[in-house]
């Protein structure tokens, strides 16, 4: 039979009946596979649900790891009304009717009401403020459940307001027992390979690994009595391992991809920068990152850092992606390679810090503009001396107000070229106007 005559088979036997993942959903807290540390007896979730003392909660965790499930069990353990809303979909008004509803259950009932809120990182801040006073006022327990960073993405009042809950991805053990369970929910049985590559092309989310046993399922039923899932089936089910790029990944993948850079580690700088281009990161973000640990972390140890770093930046805008990934690996490997110095952020930090809690003297006289008519009668620009007429190309002078004269910002390191740079300064300042101006600063910035 045709490959496409299986596939409109197996279409037409899913279309007969609810998804594998929502027959297979737990009605039980101890038929929920995997999140031991939430749910396992005595862990701090479940003694809540069980005492049914729930209060507003926020579930944060990757998709297919149990939060829909987890807030259905919580309104079957306790005796309050449960309203599932979902953020893709909910207005401030169907939050506002919610909210009235619930006020309503507890004055004439004293009935409390679960507000269920998938996707709460989906709600603008307007509509998160309007569950805020229900929330304090104990007129709705609210449960939220997210993919994404609540710190990032749910307002802090209403976070701070709610008990955080992470979720985690399956492990191994937990995604092979739930497959087992679809399994023999649909009378089948599958190769070791084949569930092998069903768990990890799920990557720790159980409903994809169901939906894509399930495809499994309908595929070799059409082809062998009893049903047994092969490799093959497998991986005409799923077989390219999807990858997940949830925001709170943004933050670590990226800290990953500078920290990589920083420590000197061109592989695995180029591994975390293969991650993002594969995951659809916007490569001008990362160019600007470049661009800036160009300056942060590369610095005057090897200042052509910046140029390569601003050549792939423009390069992202000339050539585009996906030919522009060539210059952006291109400037990772310079600047993994290249001699380390963030003295110049460090001096820069100091300055500021100066500049904020000291008490600021105005410019010198001799450094104020002279340009301008009548600027001379000031005294303005008298005792400076011009660098150029001086045939070493410097001279030393005072170019600080008194004030922060003795204060020693910039300490070169004796890496790359900055260790010319710090032999230069030494020099100079050795030739410097007063003894004051050798102190070191030994301050943080």
């Amino acid at each position: 039979m045709p490959e496409d005559l299986f596939g409109a088979a197996a279409d037409d036997r899913l279309s007969r009946q609810a998804p594998l993942a929502a027959r297979l959903r737990p009605t039980r807290l101890d038929d929920v596979v995997g999140q031991e540390h939430l749910l396992a007896r005595g862990a701090p979730l479940r003694s809540l649900i069980e005492a049914d003392r729930l209060s507003s909660v926020v579930l944060w965790g990757p998709p297919g790891t149990g939060k829909t499930t987890l807030a259905r069990l919580m309104a079957a353990a306790s005796t309050a009304t449960f309203v599932p809303l979902s953020a893709v979909s909910a207005t401030v008004k169907d939050v506002r009717e919610a909210i009235a509803g619930a006020r309503h259950r507890l004055g004439a009932n004293d009935q409390r009401t679960i507000v269920f809120l998938d996707e709460v990182h989906r709600f603008t801040k307007a509509q998160q403020d309007a569950l805020l006073p229900a929330v304090e006022e104990g007129v709705i327990t609210l449960v939220g459940a997210t993919t994404e960073n609540p710190i990032f993405e749910v307002n802090a009042p209403l976070l701070s307001r709610s008990t955080l809950f992470r979720l985690e991805p399956l492990d191994r053990e937990a995604a092979v027992t739930l497959l087992h369970r679809g399994l023999a929910e649909e009378d089948a049985t599958a190769d070791d390979d084949a569930i092998d590559h069903l768990v990890v092309t799920a990557d720790g989310d159980g409903r994809q690994a169901l939906t894509a046993l399930e495809v499994a399922i309908a595929l070799a039923g059409e082809r062998t009595t009893p049903t047994r899932v092969t490799l093959g089936d497998a991986e005409a089910a799923l077989d390219v391992r999807a990858l997940r790029y949830e925001r709170d990944d943004h933050y670590d993948v990226t800290s990953a991809f500078i920290k990589s850079i920083r420590g000197s580690d061109p592989d695995a700088a180029l591994y975390w920068l293969a991650t993002m281009l594969e995951a659809g990161e916007d490569a001008r973000f990362i160019a600007r990152r470049l661009v800036i640990l160009a300056s942060e972390d590369v610095g005057m140890a090897d200042s052509m850092g910046l140029v390569v770093a601003d050549a792939a930046a423009r390069a992202v805008e000339f050539v585009g992606l996906p030919e522009a990934a060539i210059n952006l690996a291109h400037a990772v490997t310079y600047l993994a390679t290249a001699p380390k110095s963030n003295r110049s952020y460090a001096a820069l930090g100091k300055a500021r810090s100066d500049v904020r809690e000291r008490p600021g003297g105005s410019v010198p006289t001799h450094l104020r503009d002279a340009s301008y008519r009548g600027a001379a009668s000031l005294g303005h620009g008298e005792g400076y001396d011009y660098p150029h007429d001086d045939p070493r190309g410097w001279v030393p002078q005072q170019y600080r107000p008194p004030e922060v004269a003795d204060r020693r910002y910039y300490e070169p390191s004796g890496l790359g070229a900055e260790a010319d740079v710090a032999d230069r300064l030494a020099r100079w300042r050795a030739e410097g106007p007063t003894t004051e101006n050798h102190v070191i600063d030994e301050e943080g910035p």
